[in-house]
């Protein structure tokens, strides 16, 4: 803004006129640069409210996603089963989404499509294809 004030100053110094086909346009240019400038400001302003803005919402998704996502949650110290990677070929481990405990599917429940959580006695319903329960299963070689 300084130096648009500064070439301002530096017509009205030099008297150039106005209404001359030059001043017109010298003027017009330094009108044009003025409104960038405040139209830059604006903009300028309206980027900090939105990083901001940005920054509440990160943190308030951050706070959902440790609500969400709790460890506390998926933890299968207490699950029946003792789910702790011990389970054996033809079972699959997963997390019921009712009562957020660990539970071990076998080959035949996840064929049926259906099971009944055993620590809520929730109806769970999946649908599977042979692919998808493939990549379920763990993996035997050791990387």
């Amino acid at each position: 803004m300084d130096k648009i004030a500064y070439l301002k100053g530096l017509l009205d110094g030099q008297e150039i006129d106005r209404t001359t086909k030059e001043g017109k346009v010298l003027y017009a240019v330094v009108e044009a640069l003025e409104e960038l400038v405040r139209y830059n400001g604006e903009l300028e302003d309206r980027i900090a409210e939105l990083e901001e803005l940005c920054e509440i919402l990160d943190e308030d998704l951050g706070d959902v996603e440790e609500q969400l996502l709790d460890d506390d949650i998926y933890d299968c110290e207490d699950c029946p089963g003792g789910c702790d990677d011990d389970f054996e070929d033809g079972e699959y481990e997963t997390i019921c989404p009712t009562c957020g405990k660990c539970i071990l599917l076998d080959a035949a429940s996840l064929e049926e499509g259906e099971t009944v959580c055993p620590n809520c006695g929730e109806g769970l319903e999946f649908d599977f294809d042979e692919q998808e329960i493939e990549a379920l299963a763990p993996s035997d070689t050791e990387d």
